[in-house]
């Protein structure tokens, strides 16, 4: 018997035992009469004896066998089942929490008073504002990025309560990054604020790559990706990690201009999905 043989007959076996746990609560002789009848009509090609009665019984030996395995099964399955949630609601609040975070990032901008209401005064002070200006952007195209990344690479048919709450720590992760923005402009001279803004950056790339794999992994994917578009997403998630490593050391050690690095994660991308559109054309 070949690999594929074995495969047909187990494919087989699993249907039987869709239609054996449909109608186990209710079992009499006639229900057994019919079910053998309708399994061999169906299912048998002349090789494989079925008997119901004997599949039922080592059905129940299995469960009692693993009774202490029982509760914690189906609590697991309960906790993972698929939940009547609209994927389509997700997504709408995943796009106004981006909205808002963003629009967050320009409220954090401090306007300073002016000494005197003098034309060299105002200059002066909005000078004092472009390193908050300038990382303002830069927290702007990270987050943007974030949401191309979250449109291209998670659309989702169906969902249950994990992935549900990972996109939630996802958004709680980006909805930290106005924060952690308007502390590196304002405090870019102590370490600390760098680790803040760094570790707030892998937190939200960490948060959405466990999103990512768990949705795959459950096939929850409109269109399931191939390995390589799998191993795709990961190299790109993961090139941005170093990125953020690398930044937030030299942002520090040599100097903070080195934050400006970030504007290169649009670039990168488009160079990532470009080879390897190229690699698979």
């Amino acid at each position: 018997m070949n690999d594929d043989e074995i495969e047909e007959r187990y494919a087989k076996l699993l249907k039987i035992k869709e239609h054996v746990d449909a109608i186990k609560d209710d079992w009499d002789e006639e229900t057994l009469a019919e079910l053998k009848e309708f399994l061999h009509e169906k299912y048998s090609n002349g090789d494989i004896q079925i008997n119901a009665p004997l599949l039922i019984n080592a059905d129940s030996e299995n469960v009692s066998s693993s009774s202490s395995e029982g509760f914690f099964g189906r609590v697991r399955e309960a906790f993972e089942r698929d939940i009547g949630i609209d994927p389509g609601r997700l997504m709408g609040l995943s796009d106004g929490i981006f909205g808002m975070v963003m629009t967050l990032l320009v409220f954090g901008i401090a306007i300073p008073e002016l000494v005197d209401n003098s034309y060299g005064s105002f200059l002066s002070a909005f000078m004092s504002m472009l390193p908050t200006i300038g990382v303002t952007i830069v927290g702007f195209v990270i987050i943007s990025s974030f949401w191309i990344y979250h449109h291209e690479y998670m659309k989702i048919k169906n969902l249950n309560i994990p992935y549900l709450w990972m996109n939630i720590l996802f958004l709680i992760c980006l909805s930290f990054i106005p924060f952690s923005t308007s502390l590196i402009g304002e405090y870019s001279e102590f370490f600390a604020s760098e680790v803040v803004f760094g570790v707030n950056i892998l937190l939200a790339i960490i948060s959405f790559l466990l999103m990512y794999v768990y949705a795959t992994k459950k096939g929850f994917m409109e269109v399931q990706p191939t390995k390589k578009e799998r191993g795709h997403v990961l190299l790109t998630m993961g090139t941005i990690m170093g990125l953020t490593v690398i930044v937030n050391l030299l942002d520090f050690n040599v100097s903070s201009n080195f934050i400006y690095l970030f504007l290169l994660i649009p670039v990168i991308s488009t160079i990532m999905d470009i080879w390897h559109n190229y690699r698979n054309s």
